[in-house]
């Protein structure tokens, strides 16, 4: 156990920013699956949404650091291909 007062702090900083990370990583697993999903039926308008859904989670989670922006990257360019492809 810590005996250092900012060494308190930063356990208990460093455990509220875990949760909210986890929040965060959480939703973005959740929303790439109902993309993946909604892309796998088959329904434009469903897939459209879940889609840009799915992007904005990616582009939150990467500008708060809890995933890599070539990461978020990668996966918004697999969903928006995978989307094209349902359109043609």
């Amino acid at each position: 156990m810590a005996n250092i007062q900012s060494a308190k702090k930063r356990i208990r900083s460093s455990a509220r920013n875990e949760k909210v990370n986890r929040m965060r990583k959480s939703k973005v697993r959740t929303a790439l699956r109902q993309a993946g999903i909604a892309l796998a039926e088959g329904d434009l308008a469903a897939a459209r949404e879940a889609v840009l859904h799915a992007t904005s989670q990616l582009d939150k989670a990467s500008q708060h650091g809890v995933i890599h922006r070539n990461n978020a990257s990668r996966h918004k360019s697999r969903l928006m291909r995978r989307l094209a492809a349902l359109e043609t």
